[in-house]
């Protein structure tokens, strides 16, 4: 036999080969897994209240605080106008519908462009004018205790001051605004708003309704005060009160998100070995549903807390990245029982960078096993679903969670007909003449801030500054 006999007798095969086997093995399979699923730390946190009838009513207190909301403008070019009837988020025009007198008001503002470190006003100054921000950031500067310059408020897009110089005469200015980023005003003279109040009748009545209102007794919250003595010795005459309610206050109805799950008959007949085929399919729809339930929360315009936080409870950063300054603010807005803090894994990240170049480092905390972030003592929960805008811009929301502390609470109803999970059901439509068995899949739920101070957002905190 020659040495390549040999060498091809070796090289035949030997056992069998794993490509054969492998039609006799059974294959371990893994359950379908779906990357979107996230660990969804609103819904685990939320307290979560059952609403009957589908509806939960917020009752407050009788509140004199009124439009505190921020101005839309347009521009065509660089030629900035407000919109009309968002002078109507002014405090002094809240409820005035008057459009032309509203559109003449708007036509008077003039537009001033400025460069960093401009002085809008100056402290000691003649306070005659209101000054709406379309864009760039403002600080209002007051004096210290000891007469350096303390920021005392950071204004942005949107925001305004002062109403209340156009209301009063001879009256000063109690801050200096000055910019810190290139910066659009538009300002109206108070000479300017009395001409127009002159000429209109119904805007002359409601600003006259407005001082009334002004000067009702309220706390420090804005809401009726509520008459007590103390600290009186003998006979005092005692005063009397009543505690006055909002004879309209807001309903959640509660949102819905749905979907048909179908199903093919002979799949669900002849594919369940080792998984049943409906469960994991119906699986992975509710984590779906879950997801978009998160999402709701946070962004609908109609329930979510990035649209429902109060305006005088929303601040900006001090210097764009989200530092622990702008954290302590927060802190300052929902001091009463703080729960958590909620922002986007980036905007965790950009908060931990300031941190570190500061040279602080928080501890974290253990929540339900879970080691996570914080910043004095309240942990910091990472949400994908708060948006990074294409400025590389997001959001951080701190809340007090709870009935019992007037925080924010979630809403649902459980006991549904063909309720799968709390406040989800899966309801079996039939099978189609395809073969095709469909289910309907909804889950109902929403969210209430029960006071305006259990919710506090940082917004416009940059996520993706380098150095």
């Amino acid at each position: 036999m020659t040495d390549a006999d040999k060498s091809a007798l070796e090289a035949q095969q030997q056992s069998l080969a794993t490509a054969a086997a492998r039609n006799l093995a059974t294959t371990t399979k893994s359950p379908p897994q779906m990357q979107g699923i996230t660990s969804r730390w609103l819904l685990k946190l939320l307290p979560w209240i059952d609403v009957s009838g589908g509806v939960y009513r917020v009752n407050r207190r009788l509140s004199f605080a009124v439009g505190d909301g921020r101005v839309t403008f347009t521009n065509v070019g660089t030629k900035v106008q407000v919109i009309p009837q968002e002078l109507a988020e002014l405090p002094m025009l809240r409820g005035f519908d008057d459009i032309e007198t509203l559109a003449a008001l708007a036509n008077r503002f003039v537009q001033h462009d400025l460069k960093p470190g401009s002085v809008i006003v100056e402290a000691g100054k003649p306070a005659d004018s209101i000054c709406l921000i379309a864009h760039g950031k403002v600080e209002r500067i007051g004096e210290g205790k000891y007469g350096d310059e303390s920021v005392i408020d950071v204004l942005a897009d949107g925001d305004h001051f002062s109403y209340e110089a156009i209301l009063e005469d001879h009256d000063q200015w109690q801050f200096t605004a000055r910019t810190v980023t290139p910066c659009t005003v538009l300002t109206l003279d108070q000479t300017v708003f009395e001409q127009i109040m002159d000429q209109s009748e119904a805007l002359r009545t409601h600003i006259e309704q407005f001082k009334e209102r002004s000067s009702r007794p309220q706390d420090n919250g804005g809401e009726a005060e509520i008459q007590l003595s103390a600290g009186h010795h003998g006979e005092a005459a005692l005063p009397g009160t009543f505690v006055d309610y909002e004879l309209a206050p807001r309903e959640y109805e509660l949102s819905v998100a749905q979907t048909v799950l179908r199903i093919h008959t002979r799949v669900a007949d002849l594919y369940n070995q080792p998984m049943n085929q409906t469960e994991e399919q119906l699986r992975l729809t509710i984590e779906a549903l879950r997801e978009r339930q998160e999402h709701e929360l946070i962004n609908s315009p109609e329930i979510g807390l990035l649209h429902n936080a109060d305006f005088s409870q929303r601040i900006h950063t001090r210097n764009g990245a989200p530092s622990p300054d702008d954290f302590d603010e927060l802190l300052s807005l929902v001091w009463k029982d703080p729960g958590f803090f909620l922002a986007h894994p980036r905007t965790i990240a950009a908060f931990g960078q300031e941190c570190n170049r500061r040279g602080v480092y928080p501890a974290g905390v253990e929540v339900n096993g879970h080691k996570v972030p914080a910043w004095r003592g309240i942990p910091i929960f990472p949400c994908s679903k708060i948006p990074v805008s294409e400025e590389r811009t997001s959001s951080v929301l701190l809340m007090r969670a709870g009935a019992e502390k007037q925080g924010v609470v979630g809403l649902h109803q459980t006991g549904l007909p063909d309720e799968y999970q709390p406040s989800l059901s899966v309801r079996f439509m039939g099978i189609n003449e395809k073969a095709i068995i469909s289910y309907l899949v909804s889950a109902y739920y929403s969210v209430a801030v029960l006071v305006p101070d259990a919710l506090a957002v940082l917004e416009n905190a940059e996520v993706g500054r380098q150095g």
